[in-house]
This record gives structure tokens, C-alpha cells and sequence, in this order.
């Protein structure tokens, strides 16, 4: 039974029971009669869940709770020790392949102990001399060495709390002439530009919304509180020509993003009021969709997408946002028109849903629910890529059944999770795309055709029935068997799509704190700057100061985008002379 795309609408008891009482006086508003028709479906839907055979008390549970976890130790908590997990055990207590969590490894859990001082490395530096002695003194206390230096100081890290976007107000002085009446105003100090607000106002700005969730409103709110105004429709003129200004560093990103080794895409709904309800426009999917893209029946979609693509390869990572009726596989098609032609084709990761192909704009009119035509095999050699599916998605129909196929699904996930605990080893020995390929053929392929040969099995002896619930979990595994299991072929090939799912929380966030986006317009500007923020924290770049440096020099990054990427930036800066100064 499918779960439909649900609102969730908060009602609690006393809200209820206010509600039932206004009907007893008179007739509701209609914000009332909208809450009991959620009641009322919701009530219908549950018991629809309940009249299911396929409904199980877990499963309405995770329904109206979520589940917080899908490791093996929560889905089989009282899961037996046979001969392949005892072997496993030695190595790894848990490395499963949930989106939310990473692979739990043996020993103390990292993160749990004092950061040292060398962690803070943004905090200002403030050396202290010493109050009497220099090096090369004489002792005080011995009264006959000398004392050195160290190399090590002595540290004390202290931290302190300020508003999040800060005001300065400079009183110039005005003298005026008691004869002629001429006032002179003095000079502002030195730095001190003529705009009002600094490029550090729309970098800190634009990382709180778009890098952190936080919705102008709020950030109105807590300014105000603090005393230092800022309005909502102030943010967005602060943000907005800051996005024009980078929009060069946007565009080399999504070319660079096209050369990658894999990429992984994947997507989440959205809400832009531009295209929702009365604010529609007849011509607004003309702007996604040109003359020839099959607009006419592109325009029959009324979904709303934000896509995830980022993209790996020499050691770099890059996220790409993208928001718009375009699913998945449209926006992936349009970052590989970028690709260099001399480039072999490159490896994508994705679930298996249709929608996620690289799909040409020419051919974007066939559109039959779900399914897209042409197939992989028709699409031109610029957007043909190696397809690999998401493991993690496969393991997750079983864990879904779990509750009601103990045994058969305990030995799925100890077989995977002992595929998981080998590329975990890759991991932690460095080891290069081939090396990795030759230690997975060698350590995961023979319980890989192990794990074909049970799924096989279940069918052949007539153990599971394919209509079940477990059948349709084992069918899902055989149908994507070569997409699931591409890491055993292609050197690079990753597991699953998990890092995907993870930059697609930075959209989900946005979505969660601040509802929608009034325009597509607004949404562009929440791509761009979710790219490049993303982008800064994958490869370890503070994406604050990346985003006040590229306003700064907005007139060489339009030039040479290319020498202004998260990676570059500041080898950019030294090599032209410009002091790099520190955003605060």
C-alpha cells in the first residue's frame, strides 16, 4: 500500500476540544473546517493502514513517528550469532547503510571529548609575550641558565558571543564657519567603504538562511532583540546583488561539477508559491521547458523538485542544487552537457526510479507517469553514464519487513553489512579505485553471488511468495542486480547514494524552517548559494570568508571563475598580491 504525500498538520487536545465547542455555538471558519477534514482523512487513511494485510504495528509506528535509525542492532535487536556473523563480529560491530547515520566503527565513538586549540582554526590568534622575561634571560629561579622559548605555547581558548550581523555607527564631527556658514565634516576612517552594508553583512546573511536554515523572519526577530535592525525585506536586497555577483563562480562550479569521475543525484519536493495555486501563471513552465522540449506535455507536471547532484573526482567534491519542475535526471542532463567530449562516460549513483536517467531536453516530451522514454540504451553518448544503483535503498525493502520476516531478512542484512565493513576497510587503508575493485571482487563478491543465489532460491523453491511483501523486497534486489552491484565491475563505483541523501538535507532544512519560496527567482538564489556553501564544507573550506572574498573581487571572478573554486581561492589571492583579510 502506498503512502500518499501527506501535510502534516499539528492538533493537539485542547485545540480539539475548542474547536468542537465553536461548532456547538455557530458555524466554523474555514481554518476550522480544514483541521477536522485533516482529522477526518487522516482517521480514514489509518484505517485503511489497519485494514491492510501488509500493516504491522512497527510499521504504523514509523509511519507517525519516523524511524530514527536503521542499523542491523535496531532492526534485529535480539538477531542470532551465526557462522558468517562471528567471522564479521572481530572487525566491526555494526556498518550498515543507513542515509542518516554512518557506519559505527569498533572502539570509542570519535567527537566525544574537548576540542583542542588547534581546532579552533578561526578564532583569532593573540600571542602574549611574556610580562618580564625574554629569551635568553637568566634564570629567576636558578639564577644561572638561560631561558629559551618553546615551540609549543601555552593556550587558552576563550570564547565569546556577538550578534550575528553587527553595526558600527561613526559620529563625524561637523564644524561650521560663525561667518560664512561653511560646515566641514571629517573624513570617515580609513576603510570604511561607502555601502552600508559590508560584503561580510550578505556572507553571514546568506550562511544563516541558506547554509543553516534560518528564515529571514527569524533572523528579524533576533536582530531586533539584540538592537540592531534588520528587516526581512532588507535581508533579501543584501543577498540578492550578492548573488549576482557570484553567479560566474555558480556557473564554473555546475562545468567542473560535469567533469567529475561519479555522480550522484537524487531529489526532494519544494514549495514556490510562483507556481502554486492562484499565484500560477500560464507561462511560468515555459521558462523550464523550451519549444523543443515537449513543453506540452511537460506541462501537465505539477510538481515541484529541488535536485541533488554532486559530483567526485581528483580528490574534490561538489554539490549542485537545482530547483524547478526538472526532476533529478533533467538537471543531471543538463550539467553533462558541460562534460568535455573527450572524457569516457562517466559513473552515476542513484535509486531506481526512471526520473533519475540524464534525460536530453529534445526528448523530454514523452513522459509517461513515472517512466521515461527512451531508455539508456537511446540517449546520445553525452549523456550516457555508467548506472549504478543505490545498495542502501535495496537493504531498505528488507529492513522495511523485518518485523515480519525475521530469519530471512537477518541473513540480507548480515550479508550486506559485511560488504559495508569491507569498503569501510578501503577506506581506512587509503587504498586507490582499482585496489578497492580488487579487494571487493576478492572479499564481497563470493557472499554477493551468495547473496543471488539465496534470492534466487526463495523463487525457484517456491519458499516466498512474489506477491508478498518479502517477494517484492527479493524481486528488488534480482531486477537491479548489475546496478546494485557495479562496485564489483568499475573501479570508484560507490555503494550506495548516501552522501546525495545528505546534501539534500541542506534543502530539506530550508524547507522545514521556512515553508517555501515565494518565486523561482528565490529559489535560484537559494541553489546558488546552498551550492557554494555546500560545496565549502565538503572539502573542508570555511565557506564564510570563500563567500566575502568572491564579493570582494567580484570583477576577477566574472573574468577567471575558474581560479576562484572553494580549492583555489586563496592560492588566487597570494598570487595577486591581495592580502587575504579575515572575515569577521
Amino acid at each position: 500500500m502506498k503512502t500518499p504525500n501527506q501535510e502534516i498538520v499539528e492538533l493537539n487536545m485542547e485545540e480539539l476540544e475548542s474547536i468542537l465547542q465553536r461548532a456547538q455555538v455557530g458555524p466554523l471558519d474555514e481554518k476550522d473546517c480544514a483541521k477536522l477534514k485533516a482529522l477526518i482523512e487522516s482517521y480514514a487513511y489509518l484505517t485503511k493502514l489497519v485494514e491492510h494485510r501488509g500493516t504491522t504495528i512497527g510499521r504504523l509506528r514509523k509511519l507517525l513517528f519516523g524511524s530514527p535509525t536503521e542499523k542491523t542492532r535496531a532492526v534485529m535487536p535480539d538477531r542470532g550469532k551465526d557462522e558468517r556473523t562471528s567471522s564479521a563480529s572481530d572487525q566491526e560491530d555494526d556498518a550498515t547503510p543507513s542515509a542518516n547515520d554512518k557506519e559505527e566503527r569498533a572502539g570509542p565513538r570519535p567527537g566525544h571529548g574537548r576540542h583542542p586549540a588547534d581546532a579552533y582554526r578561526g578564532a583569532e590568534k593573540i600571542r602574549v609575550p611574556h610580562e618580564s622575561l625574554r629569551s635568553g634571560d637568566l634564570c629567576p629561579n636558578c639564577k644561572q641558565g638561560t631561558v629559551y622559548e618553546l615551540a609549543r605555547p601555552g593556550v587558552l581558548v576563550r570564547i565569546t558571543g556577538q550578534a550575528p550581523v553587527q553595526a558600527k555607527v561613526y559620529e563625524l564631527q561637523k564644524l561650521r564657519c560663525n561667518l560664512c556658514g561653511k560646515v566641514f565634516t571629517a573624513e570617515p576612517p580609513e576603510g570604511v567603504g561607502p555601502e552600508k552594508y559590508d560584503p561580510t553583512a550578505a556572507s553571514m546573511i546568506a550562511l544563516l538562511k541558506y547554509g543553516s536554515g534560518l528564515p529571514f523572519n527569524r533572523l528579524q526577530g533576533l536582530q531586533e532583540s539584540l538592537r540592531i535592525p534588520l528587516p526581512a525585506s532588507t535581508q533579501w536586497d543584501v543577498v540578492h546583488p550578492a548573488a549576482k555577483q557570484i553567479v560566474p563562480a555558480y556557473h564554473e562550479l555546475i562545468r567542473q561539477a560535469a567533469q567529475g569521475q561519479v555522480l550522484h543525484n537524487d531529489d526532494t519536493t519544494i514549495k514556490i508559491l510562483e507556481f502554486m495555486g492562484k499565484r500560477a501563471k500560464k507561462g511560468a513552465l515555459a521558462d523550464d521547458f523550451p519549444e523543443d522540449s515537449g513543453k506540452k506535455n511537460a506541462s501537465k507536471r505539477s510538481g515541484l523538485f529541488t535536485s541533488g547532484i554532486v559530483s567526485t573526482g581528483e580528490g574534490r567534491r561538489i554539490a549542485l542544487f537545482f530547483s524547478g519542475r526538472q526532476h533529478a535526471g533533467e538537471n543531471l542532463a543538463d550539467v553533462l552537457a558541460q562534460r568535455a567530449a573527450g572524457l569516457s562516460p562517466p559513473i552515476q549513483m542513484c535509486d531506481a526510479l526512471s526520473r533519475n536517467l540524464p534525460l536530453p531536453r529534445g526528448e523530454r516530451s514523452a513522459f509517461i507517469g513515472d517512466a521515461v522514454r527512451p531508455g539508456a540504451k537511446g540517449l546520445p553518448a553525452e549523456f550516457k553514464t555508467l548506472l549504478a544503483n543505490c545498495l542502501a535503498h535495496g537493504r531498505r525493502q528488507f529492513v522495511e519487513v523485518a518485523d515480519r520476516f525475521p530469519e530471512e531478512c537477518r541473513y540480507v542484512l548480515e550479508v550486506l553489512k559485511e560488504v559495508y565493513t569491507n569498503d569501510a576497510l578501503t577506506r581506512e587503508q587509503n587504498l586507490s579505485p582499482e585496489a578497492r575493485l580488487l579487494f571487493h571482487k576478492a572479499r564481497s563478491g563470493p557472499i554477493m553471488e551468495e547473496l543471488r543465489a539465496w534470492c534466487n532460491r526463495q523463487f525457484e523453491d517456491r519458499l516466498v511468495e512474489p506477491n508478498s511483501a518479502l517477494g517484492e523486497a527479493v524481486s528488488y534486489m534480482l531486477d537491479h542486480w548489475e546496478k546494485l552491484t557495479l562496485f564489483l565491475r568499475e573501479p570508484g563505483a560507490p555503494l550506495d547514494n548516501n552522501i546525495c541523501e545528505q546534501v539534500l538535507k541542506r534543502a530539506i532544512l530550508h524547507r522545514k524552517n521556512a515553508l517555501f519560496y515565494k518565486t523561482l527567482n528565490g529559489a535560484h538564489v537559494g541553489d546558488l548559494f546552498m551550492s557554494l556553501i555546500h560545496t565549502c564544507q565538503l572539502n573542508q573550506v570555511n565557506p564564510f570568508e570563500y563567500l566575502t572574498e568572491l564579493q570582494r573581487h567580484a570583477e576577477k571572478v566574472s573574468a577567471n571563475p575558474q581560479n576562484w573554486m572553494p580549492w583555489n581561492y586563496r592560492d588566487t589571492l597570494a598570487g595577486t598580491g591581495t592580502p587575504h583579510q579575515a572575515a569577521r
